[in-house]
């Protein structure tokens, strides 16, 4: 996946950019925009989406340090943008919107579980205590879920955005 420098310039801006909302949306615990733009930079840009994904996740470590929490974020946004690879091409344009958005939701509900692994190995957690810490989790996940569907619905505005963009460019 060799990069031009003008996809090292727009990936490093998209990796700040979902950084920035990060940091932005702080103030309410679970809501933010990361799912929404893993979702909608793996449409645009498929493997090369791993890019700004995982300038994200440096700069996130970076800035805010590179604690055992940060661990996880090593694999828990690469399984969001694995989904979204997953999911057909060739299915008909609304389907996949209603995937997407799905998809995405999903990710915020199964946070905690995905993260639960990685807890469990770093602090020495039985499956029981790992169990425990994933229900204790149980309604932030409901509240990362529901708002990641409610973000998802701005996916196809600039998922178009975003291609128009990239035709621009040329």
């Amino acid at each position: 996946m060799k990069l031009t420098a003008r996809e090292m310039a727009v990936f490093s801006l998209l990796g700040t950019m979902m950084y920035a909302s990060k940091l932005i949306m702080e103030a309410l615990p679970n809501v933010h925009l990361l799912g929404t733009f893993v979702v909608t930079f793996t449409i645009v840009y498929r493997k090369k989406a791993l890019y700004p994904i995982y300038i994200f996740v440096l700069l996130t470590g970076i800035f805010s340090g590179f604690g055992t929490w940060w661990l996880a974020y090593l694999y828990i946004w690469a399984v969001l943008w694995a989904a979204v690879m997953l999911i057909p091409e060739k299915l008909p344009q609304k389907a996949k919107n209603i995937l997407y958005m799905i998809v995405c939701a999903l990710h915020g509900y199964c946070y905690g579980i995905l993260y639960a692994p990685a807890q469990a190995l770093l602090f020495g957690l039985n499956y029981k205590s790992m169990v425990a810490w994933i229900i204790a989790g149980l309604p932030w996940d409901f509240i990362h879920g529901t708002s990641n569907f409610l973000c998802s619905t701005m996916i196809q505005p600039l998922v178009k955005a975003l291609k128009i963009a990239e035709k621009n460019r040329r």
